[in-house]
């Protein structure tokens, strides 16, 4: 087991069920990375390597959606000594609220978890409508499939998971019936996904 893993385990922020996820896909694991936010030393801990894979390149500003992305953005910032800053939803829609992107800028966008990296071209479109330029995405856990990539490059991660994840209508779980579906994530679901509860 990786030390990343060790150390999600050890804060509850990587559990075992049946979990409905952002994308509207079902899961038997899910990382609660809101769990290792509440140990900063261990966040930190997890995201030097993030750190140390992006030191050396040319990056002006790391861009965290809420809310998710905003501490590892931060913690990625500190040890790199790049600026954060954060987008946010408004009226489910993302936005660059409180934030300037100056054009030309070149940012990363730091994100907790990326299954299949839908979520994170929302937070390019707002870096490219600024006038930015998105050089990819950084995550404490890439998710992705090497059938289904991220649609933006992952260019950093702290930890690789290759957990199964299902459409509802072929998820074994569900037609095991013996695991109510939970819904741990912040964001609005898309219509697709609430009709599955």
């Amino acid at each position: 087991m990786s030390e990343a893993l060790e150390i999600l385990k050890s804060c509850d922020a990587f559990l075992e069920g049946h979990f409905l996820l952002s994308s509207g896909r079902h899961s038997s694991a899910y990382c609660q990375m809101a769990y290792l936010q509440q140990y900063p030393d261990r966040c930190a801990e997890v995201m030097k390597a993030v750190a140390d894979k992006i030191k050396e390149m040319d990056v002006d500003v790391i861009v965290g959606p809420a809310m998710g992305g905003i501490v590892y953005a931060y913690e990625l910032a500190r040890q790199t000594g790049k600026r954060a800053i954060f987008t946010e939803r408004v009226d489910n829609v993302m936005t660059l609220k409180r934030f300037a992107i100056h054009p030309g800028e070149k940012c990363l966008i730091a994100e907790d978890v990326v299954t299949t990296g839908i979520s994170s071209l929302e937070t390019k479109r707002v870096i490219e409508e600024a006038g930015g330029v998105c050089l990819g995405i950084t995550c404490v856990v890439d998710r992705t499939k090497p059938e289904a990539p991220s649609p933006i490059p992952i260019v950093a991660s702290a930890l690789k998971l290759d957990l199964p994840n299902y459409a509802p209508e072929e998820c074994p779980i569900c037609k095991e019936g013996k695991l109510p579906l939970v819904h741990l994530g912040s964001r609005k679901m898309k219509q697709e996904a609430k009709q599955t509860l």
